[in-house]
């Protein structure tokens, strides 16, 4: 994995590739996630984002 800096508060932002990181999954999994509405996510232009709280919060409930 690539060094991408991780969010510091749980409202801040991820993108693709830093979320992969804090995941440990490939992009191309995650992409497939969002696809399938799994995960949540918001896209802003062109580019998925992901609020740090609610990826925790999401994991949290995968137990």
């Amino acid at each position: 994995m690539r060094g991408y800096p991780m969010a510091k508060k749980p409202g801040d932002v991820l993108t693709i590739e830093e979320l992969a990181a804090y995941l440990k999954i490939p992009k191309s999994t995650l992409y497939k996630l969002v696809r399938e509405g799994k995960i949540p996510s918001q896209k802003v232009g062109r580019h998925w984002r992901f609020l740090k709280g609610a990826i925790d919060e999401w994991l949290k409930r995968q137990e």
